[in-house]
Parts: structure tokens; C-alpha cells; sequence
């Protein structure tokens, strides 16, 4: 989880293949109209958030349901969105990559073909809500090579797995 630009697909995809899990990029998720709304720069309400973070939660629990613990790319900047996707079944653990904005800014305006304009980081910075001490999940700081952050993640999480606090 994280703010778009913080690496989530660079390093879920590589958290996948450590550990051998399916993956899903939740952007691909998104309705067409969330897309395009995006696109033309318009920050998405929790009303258009909605049906988009069932599905996500849904591919989860789909994934759960074959015996599968899976990864998945999520924004999930608020705790209401998170909320919706604990309701998966089997659990959900959180990896939020924490990134400086002024890196975001410029990974955004490097990304190429991408439909989320640079325009809205602040928006996403601005309703970003980190992971409370409360929530099931590590965070990362993410300003570094993508193979650093997600050897940190694998080892967050196994300390995580045995207990002790990160």
C-alpha cells in the first residue's frame, strides 16, 4: 500500500516471486470510468472507491478460497479502505512503502503511459492515513533500490510472523 509512485508494483511483484504467491495490480481493477477520471485529473471520492475496493477484497478472498495466499497492489491510503479489504478472507497483512514527496514527484513525472497524472500527489499525500499500530502490517521506507525494500519488507514480515514489533 502506499501513495502511487512509491514503488507498490515494483516491489509486490518481487514480494510475489519471493514467495512464490499469485499476484494482482489492483489499478487493473479499477471500472473504466475511475480510470478515466483519474486520467483527467480529478481525485476519486470514496463513492467511486467503493465498488473498486470490493473487487479487490473479492480477488483476495477468491484466492484464499483456492488455498492461495496471494499479493496484491492497493492504494488502501485510508483505514475505511483497509477495513474493506480485512473482510477477505484469510487475512490481510499490509506493506505501506513511505517514500519523500519530493521523490514521488519525480518518479511520477518519469512514468511513462501510466493513467495517474503527477498533478495528484498532493491529493494522495493529503489522504494518505498510515497504518495504525493496531493494523496487521510493516511499513517500508521505500526512496531506495527496489531490491533493498523488498528484502527489508521479507524481513519486517518474518519479524512480524515471530512476534516481534516493527
Amino acid at each position: 500500500m502506499g501513495v502511487s509512485g512509491s514503488g507498490k508494483t515494483t516491489v509486490a511483484t518481487r514480494l510475489a516471486g519471493a514467495l512464490g504467491r499469485p499476484f494482482a495490480e489492483a489499478d487493473d481493477l479499477h471500472p473504466a470510468a475511475n480510470v478515466a477520471k483519474m486520467a483527467a485529473g480529478t481525485p476519486l471520492t470514496d463513492e467511486d472507491r467503493a465498488p473498486w475496493l470490493a473487487t479487490v477484497r473479492d480477488w483476495l478472498t477468491s484466492e484464499s478460497r483456492q488455498g492461495r495466499a496471494a499479493v496484491v497492489t492497493c492504494s488502501a491510503l485510508r483505514r475505511v479502505y483497509r477495513d474493506v479489504l480485512r473482510e477477505a478472507s484469510g487475512g490481510v497483512v499490509f506493506v505501506q512503502l513511505d517514500v519523500d514527496p519530493e521523490r514521488l514527484a519525480v518518479r511520477m513525472r518519469a512514468r511513462k503511459g501510466h493513467f495517474m497524472p503527477p498533478s495528484l500527489l498532493q491529493s494522495q499525500l493529503d489522504t494518505l492515513e498510515p497504518l495504525g499500530r493496531d493494523e496487521d502490517g510493516v511499513r517500508v521506507a521505500a526512496g531506495g533500490e527496489a531490491d533493498d525494500v523488498v528484502a527489508e519488507a521479507l524481513r519486517r514480515l518474518g519479524a512480524r510472523a515471530h512476534g516481534h514489533a516493527q
